[in-house]
């Protein structure tokens, strides 16, 4: 079954641009796999960031936390962050989406 996982939290201000910096490495390999069935996304506000996983084929993150650049995201994670991360985990099934379909599907 497909999965959702959002993760959201606050760095410590002296950590936000390396936080930034280190995500932004998962981004560039992900554009280097190209994994079909998942899609990722980061948003940012200030100190605050969201992260947005979906995989559309099954319910296993591997995909994104197996990625060396994301095991160097994560390590020392804790110490970047002001408090620790909100995770919300959800198996789904999709009934409806604009462009996420589309952004998944081979061209």
């Amino acid at each position: 079954m497909p999965s959702v996982t959002l993760v959201r939290y606050t760095t410590k201000s002296d950590r936000t641009e390396e936080n930034e910096t280190l995500s932004r490495g998962v981004f560039a390999e992900l554009r280097n796999k190209a994994p079909g069935h998942m899609t990722y996304a980061l948003f940012r506000n200030g100190d605050d960031f969201v992260h947005l996983f979906v995989n559309t084929r099954d319910n296993d993150s591997s995909a994104l936390t197996e990625l060396p650049s994301f095991k160097a995201f994560s390590r020392d994670s804790t110490d970047r962050y002001a408090a620790p991360p909100e995770v919300i985990r959800l198996d789904l099934s999709l009934v409806e989406s604009y462009g996420l379909v589309r952004a998944l599907s081979p061209a």
